[in-house]
């Protein structure tokens, strides 16, 4: 599969599902807590809370505090970046909805969705 393909196919993931997709691309919405440029990582916070390595890719941009990491899981609680998407400070503001805007402010609502996606009952007919 090309690298095209698998960014195409990337599911949307918190922190507790990484262990299930070990060695796939997924997408991984986050807050950032900390960059360590001279280690090359970064350290973020998944929609459930979880903490998560990511290992930085020099060509992507981090420069928003909410970002969607693109990348391959290459360790439970880490993942290598191939891309991010900068999502600004309020993730609200990608929403058309006023309600999913007010609620959106502490990556809940983002973390329900992604429990929705993976529960049983839908992820086969998703992905």
């Amino acid at each position: 599969m090309s690298q095209i393909q698998s960014l195409q196919k990337s599911p949307r993931v918190n922190a507790s599902l990484l262990p299930r997709f070990h060695g796939q691309m997924i997408r991984l919405p986050c807050r950032v807590v900390q960059i360590k440029e001279e280690e090359g990582i970064l350290l973020v916070e998944a929609s459930d809370g979880g903490e998560v390595t990511i290992l930085d890719n020099k060509n992507a941009i981090v420069k928003d505090p909410i970002i969607e990491v693109v990348g391959k899981v290459v360790g439970n609680t880490c993942v290598a970046m191939a891309t991010c998407v900068n999502m600004g400070d309020n993730l609200g503001m990608f929403f058309l909805s006023e309600l999913l805007r007010v609620a959106l402010r502490d990556m809940k609502l983002v973390d329900d969705t992604i429990k929705l996606i993976h529960d049983p009952r839908f992820f086969g007919k998703m992905f």
